[in-house]
């Protein structure tokens, strides 16, 4: 087995130290979340602590993660699990999470799990399998001169490791998933372009999460995969991350948790196409922090169709003047599933620009979607211009939708502007087929596909883009056939 388990079982008060442990490793013991409350200091949690020496113990020494793993322990000693009552999971259910038995994976999977993973592609890729990076699978020989794909190296000598170490956990905006992470994590997977190096193919992550509770059980296997991302001056890379479950497990119990960091140099371009299409019985939380340098480029188009709870947090900071940001995101929700996106965009400089839509399906009476974007123009951020958008369809009648689109603005040179929409499809758009001679039914799926489409749309890559529209579409069909319309 890949899985260390354990239940939260919560003995003895726990002392608050400068690190979480301070003791000689131990096998993880089992305990539960529903035993006698005890005395602790108002501002830690209990079961976060237990959560996060159970983290630490199953995992290997590492002299390159150490810094990560220190400031990520100093941060849970005074984080709390998140409830309905923070304002950042005011709609965001986590309890699914908090009432689960979690099990740190402990080690990689067996290779025969993962049959056929890479497909045909030729792009340089990278497999990671429940948080760790199977080499064996993964092909980067043919990246240009000088660009590095592996894991962060623990000589303290290494260029690209002090390059990569001066931002490691200097971070302030994470919350305590990103803090989980930070300590979990087994190894960071590094992508490093140098200066003026431009990449044509971009690199392909291939996130598959293997192990898995069966439905209906209390097993919740976590996986920490954590990538850092470099790109100096000039430089430009397109990355593509992609988060499946292994063939067979579509209905399995698991709780993915990545972290990808981004630095964009002076006059570089980054490229960031993310999918997601995880088993529908899982958690998927993931973090994105970006910094842009001046006259940078950061494009994300993102696509999240799975998890029964799923959030993308999103952060985004331009350090310099004449920064573009261009962010797309498509979220479906064809079940009882969650779909959460909480955005933050800050410019400090002038003429920065943005733009960011945000599109959203909610196919199921169940079904439930998220927006909580907040753009900030500060003070020496003139000449900006800025705009968000967000339009969300609901398709059945107890189909739900929060939106809280907040747009700040300091600076007083700006052309800014934001907007919101909530509605189910138009009797005006259906009349006009159904006048043509075309059912409703088929109406009504060609309407609901190309409102999502012109986000998939922007996918840079024909077979991605390619792959997620069938995927997309067959969600759809399922959906139309079991919906009340």
């Amino acid at each position: 087995m890949s899985v260390s388990a354990f239940t939260p079982q919560i003995h003895t008060p726990l002392t608050i130290k400068p690190k979480i442990k301070h003791r000689q490793k131990q096998k993880p013991k089992s305990f539960s979340l529903f035993t006698t409350p005890i005395t602790q200091a108002s501002f830690s949690d209990p079961f976060v602590l237990q959560l996060a020496e159970t983290l630490e113990d199953s995992l290997s020494p590492s002299v390159s993660l150490q810094k990560l793993r220190d400031s990520s322990s100093e941060s849970l000693l005074s984080t709390s699990w998140p409830s309905r009552k923070d304002e950042p999971f005011r709609f965001t259910d986590t309890s699914f999470i908090r009432h689960s038995q979690i099990l740190p994976i402990t080690k990689p999977p067996q290779l025969d799990y993962l049959p056929s993973i890479n497909g045909d592609t030729l792009l340089p890729n990278i497999v990671i399998a429940d948080g760790f990076v199977l080499n064996s699978m993964s092909k980067v020989s043919t990246l240009p001169d000088g660009v590095y794909v592996g894991g962060l190296l623990s000589n303290s000598s290494d260029r690209i490791a002090k390059r990569v170490l001066e931002f490691v956990g200097d971070f302030e905006w994470g919350d305590l998933f990103w803090s989980i992470n930070g300590l979990g994590t087994p190894v960071m997977t590094v992508v490093y372009v140098p200066a003026g190096v431009k990449v044509d193919n971009p690199i392909h992550f291939k996130y598959v999460s293997v192990e898995g509770g069966e439905e209906g059980s209390k097993k919740l296997p976590v996986s920490n995969p954590r990538v850092f991302v470099v790109v100096e001056e000039g430089g430009e890379v397109g990355i593509i991350e992609e988060f499946v479950s292994k063939e067979g497990n579509d209905d399995k119990r698991y709780w993915a948790n990545p972290v990808l960091e981004v630095v964009i140099g002076k006059g570089a371009k980054v490229r960031h196409s993310y999918v997601q299409s995880q088993s529908l019985n899982s958690a998927h939380i993931k973090w994105t922090a970006v910094r842009q340098e001046a006259a940078s480029s950061y494009e994300l188009v993102e696509v999240s169709t799975g998890g029964k709870l799923s959030r993308h947090n999103l952060h985004v900071q331009q350090l310099g003047p004449d920064t573009a940001t261009e962010l797309s995101t498509f979220h479906l929700s064809v079940g009882d599933q969650t779909q959460d996106l909480h955005s933050r965009l800050v410019l400090d400089h002038p003429r920065g620009y943005s733009q960011q839509l945000h599109k959203c399906i909610v196919a199921h009476s169940q079904g439930q979607a998220v927006f909580d974007g907040n753009v900030k123009v500060n003070r020496y951020a003139q000449q900006t211009d800025a705009g968000q958008l967000t339009r969300s369809l609901l398709l059945e009648p107890r189909a739900t939708v929060n939106i809280k689109p907040n747009l700040q603005i300091i600076a007083d040179d700006v052309k800014c502007s934001h907007g919101a929409a909530i509605s189910d499809l138009e009797e005006t758009q259906l009349f006009y087929f159904q006048a043509r001679g075309i059912d409703l039914e088929t109406a009504r799926k060609a309407l609901v596909f190309s409102f999502g489409a012109e986000v998939i749309e922007k996918l840079p890559y024909s077979f991605i883009r390619k792959q997620v529209e069938n995927h997309v579409k067959g969600l759809l069909d399922s959906s139309f056939k079991g919906s009340s319309h």
